[in-house]
């Protein structure tokens, strides 16, 4: 197998960094406003993948399929979004192996880009905050484009902004709705097991089409890239 790659586009939650405990700190800082009892860090944990006002309807219902009322969504949201700009940061952290890995697909000659559902007030801080921002060429926020992941809008727009066309870019990720938009942009897909998937194991997607490989962490999958790209690199400069 060969990889025909020019950029490599990357999920933030559960694939760069492990967010959950600032997520489910604001998530029950938000419940408790509502006299709600705080939910355990797992059970929020599955509640992230489609972006922030998915996860308040989901924390205000305890529902993977939950929908607030419209007044107590604006409330909740408001809420989470004032606690979580106080937590953002505060406790999540980098995935061991992380910087090695960025590094790796930069000195590959790999342009990089952060493709998040979060939006964009919390993703460049979270970013800076860890000291990942000066390896991304581009960063994408949920809120820039029209749809969220498992859209590709996403993913079209870091294409866009990188100028490589979407089959010359690959997507790493840690869940289904990675593995949708990375389909529909027309690239494939290196899935990770650190994330959240919204509870689900993510090997369940094993041989789904446009699924490269599931590796245990982003070094994982920075070393499985660069080795497929070897081939291709041989051959050109033999």
């Amino acid at each position: 197998m060969s990889l025909a790659c020019k950029a490599v586009l990357i999920d933030l939650d559960g694939t760069l960094m492990d967010t959950a405990p600032d997520l489910a700190a604001a998530a029950n800082a938000m419940r408790a406003d509502f006299g709600l009892p705080a939910l355990p860090l797992e059970r929020i944990a599955a509640f992230v993948g489609k972006g922030a006002e998915v996860l308040v309807h989901r924390a205000l219902t305890d529902n993977p399929a939950g929908r607030a009322d419209e007044a107590s969504f604006a409330r909740g949201r408001a809420a989470f979004y004032a606690h979580y700009h106080a937590v953002n940061g505060r406790h999540a952290a980098l995935f061991d192996g992380v910087p090695a890995a960025l590094d790796q697909l930069r000195s590959a000659g790999l342009k990089l880009a952060c493709v998040t559902n979060k939006p964009r007030e919390f993703t460049l801080p979270l970013l800076a905050s860890m000291a990942a921002a000066p390896y991304f060429d581009a960063v994408v926020a949920g809120d820039e484009v029209a749809e969220k992941k498992p859209h590709p809008a996403l993913l079209l727009e870091a294409c866009a902004r990188l100028g490589v066309a979407p089959a010359e870019a690959l997507m790493i990720g840690d869940s289904i709705n990675d593995a949708l938009a990375a389909r529909a942009a027309g690239m494939p897909v290196v899935l990770v097991r650190t994330g959240y998937n919204e509870g689900e194991s993510v090997d369940a997607l094993a041989g789904q089409p446009g699924v490269a490989a599931i590796v245990p962490t982003l070094a994982d999958a920075a070393r499985f890239l660069t080795a497929q790209m070897q081939p291709a690199a041989h051959s050109a400069t033999a």
